[in-house]
């Protein structure tokens, strides 16, 4: 069983940076497609950004390219999300997901994903 959990989340002013881990359990997560998903109140879950196993194939939601970057440090067995010129509409819970087994559909879609983590709140301020 593979368990993630996210650590990094706050409360941080518009303009500033944060960065999210996240950090598994349980198999190694070179072997895992990796995303990081978010939900603000009263929203649906949204994707934000994907790294294939390669690490070469990054996959960004528009909102979100240029500012944020995802990597991974199979030696920790831990992936990152580096949130540079946050903005209010960057507040939401941050999701962390893997995907093990046969790489098919899409990983800007939740469904895509085996295992979650439980979320870290992400708060901004104007």
């Amino acid at each position: 069983q593979v368990q993630l959990v996210e650590s990094g989340g706050g409360l941080v002013q518009a303009g500033g940076s944060l960065r999210l881990s996240c950090a598994a359990s349980g198999r190694t997560l070179s072997s895992s497609v990796m995303g990081w998903f978010r939900q603000a109140p009263g929203k649906e879950r949204e994707f934000v950004v994907a790294i294939k196993r390669s690490d070469s194939d990054t996959y960004y939601a528009e909102s979100v390219k240029g500012r944020f970057t995802i990597s991974r440090d199979n030696a920790k067995n831990t992936v990152y999300l580096q949130m540079n010129r946050l903005n209010p509409e960057d507040t939401a819970v941050y999701y962390c997901a893997a995907r093990y087994g046969l790489d098919y559909g899409s990983p800007r879609l939740w469904t895509y994903y085996n295992y979650w983590g439980q979320g870290t709140q992400v708060t901004v301020s104007s």
